[in-house]
């Protein structure tokens, strides 16, 4: 393939530019992270909230923020520039530590999360992309490890070190300063340093071997079987996700954990996500990424299931590393996947479409748990959603198969047709 050196992809041939996308989407997750321990206690201590189903509307305003935020994204992201949207992302955060800072009630702090979670689906999506677009199809899973790996390590240090801290100076003095900081860097590194990657996805375009699909929207939601199949466990693993946001505290606190320790194991489930992804996205471009999907989903059941039985804090950090690995062996997969079986000049669109429908998971999840939580108690809440990403797990199992990359040797390419019929036969006896 011919072209200049901008033009080149993969990992080493990008690293400079990949590695600054890397630190951009750390400011990112740290902006949410702030926020992960603190505004459930808030909405408590400060502002008297006594519903659980109340306390989660903050959950519900990010969720549906973001999952509108992601759509555009994709959408836009040919026409407008990943970079424009990265900036703009950065520009809305901005106002982000006032709103929460200086809330004189409740409704300052859902104003807020709506901003929030259009900042992330903006932000967060755009360096998704762009990372993806750099490496190519080869190193897709890595990209995407090393992606998630620095978004949701901020975010564990974010959570964890703004309630040492809140235990010291308070909360919303914390959430303000450190946010501005945040903000602030996040913006000048992408404004000064970020270039766009339109080049590399032409560059990826004249070689692709994928079919463009009919309907991105309807194919990513429904039709297409892999895309619709990793779309579903997305929207389950963020319906998780936004309860253990909002209720591990609350569960917590109610047994009488400090904030110092309900830090730490709210913060430590995102930091072991984190860190594993870097190993979990090298190792899915090797290996089937369906069955890492399966794996993942049902080791997160066992976790979120697992914290109800949990008296000490030794076996809550247990329930949250188990749940945090589960996480991070689905998290790569999923966007590499979604990469995976679309054509190069749809990947925004469809990676759009997918985070639309995952982050619309805190919606659902933060209404379904909060109702649940209120009607039989958060204990109710913990075993439905544990059910639920199990059932999550057996979906992709049934209709989910592995595609061998454009440039695969056909011996590769067979292998995958045997292991997708020894699959489709192993259900059926199952089912039998």
């Amino acid at each position: 393939m011919k072209g200049t050196v901008n033009e080149s992809l993969g990992l080493r041939a990008n690293i400079g530019q990949f590695t600054l996308l890397v630190f951009v989407n750390a400011f990112v997750g740290a902006m949410v992270g702030l926020e992960r321990t603190l505004l459930p206690l808030l909405a408590k201590d400060k502002f008297g909230l006594t519903s659980s189903f109340a306390v989660l509307s903050f959950i519900v305003a990010f969720g549906a923020a973001k999952a509108v935020a992601n759509y555009l994204t994709g959408a836009l992201s040919n026409r407008v520039s990943r970079k424009k949207l990265l900036v703009v992302g950065w520009i809305l955060a901005l106002p982000i530590p006032f709103l929460l800072g200086w809330a004189p009630d409740w409704g300052w702090i859902i104003a807020a999360n709506v901003l929030l979670g259009v900042h992330q689906g903006f932000a967060w999506s755009s360096t998704v992309v762009m990372k993806i677009d750099l490496v190519g199809e080869r190193q897709r899973g890595l990209a995407m490890g090393l992606n998630e790996f620095s978004g949701y390590v901020a975010v564990a240090l974010a959570a964890f070190g703004s309630a040492t801290l809140a235990h010291r100076f308070g909360s919303t003095e914390v959430i303000f300063y450190a946010g501005l900081v945040v903000a602030v860097c996040g913006l000048l590194l992408s404004v000064v340093w970020v270039r766009d990657t339109r080049r590399h996805v032409a560059a990826e375009t004249a070689v692709s071997c994928r079919k463009k699909l009919r309907h991105v929207f309807v194919d990513t939601t429904w039709k297409h079987k892999n895309l619709s199949a990793v779309t579903q466990a997305g929207l389950v693993n963020n319906l998780n996700d936004g309860m253990i946001w909002g209720l591990l505290p609350l569960l917590m606190h109610q047994q009488g954990y400090s904030l110092p320790t309900i830090g730490f194991v709210a913060g430590l489930y995102p930091f072991v996500w984190g860190v594993s992804q870097v190993f979990t996205g090298r190792w899915s471009d090797s290996v089937s990424k369906k069955q890492m999907l399966v794996l993942g989903m049902l080791l997160q059941s066992v976790g979120i299931s697992g914290f109800l039985f949990a008296d000490n804090t030794l076996q809550f950090a247990a329930c949250s590393v188990l749940l945090g690995l589960g996480t991070a062996t689905v998290y790569p997969v999923f966007l590499s996947a979604v990469a995976d079986n679309t054509h190069p000049e749809q990947r925004a669109e469809g990676i759009g479409v997918f985070r639309f429908w995952r982050d619309l998971g805190y919606v659902v999840g933060a209404l379904m748990t909060g109702w649940l939580s209120d009607w039989a108690g958060i204990g109710t809440a913990f075993l439905a959603v544990g059910g639920l990403t199990a059932l999550s797990a057996f979906v992709i199992q049934i209709r989910m198969s592995d595609v061998p990359p454009c440039d695969a040797p056909l011996p590769v390419a067979i292998r995958v047709w045997i292991r997708r019929k020894l699959n489709q036969i192993f259900v059926v006896k199952l089912a039998f």
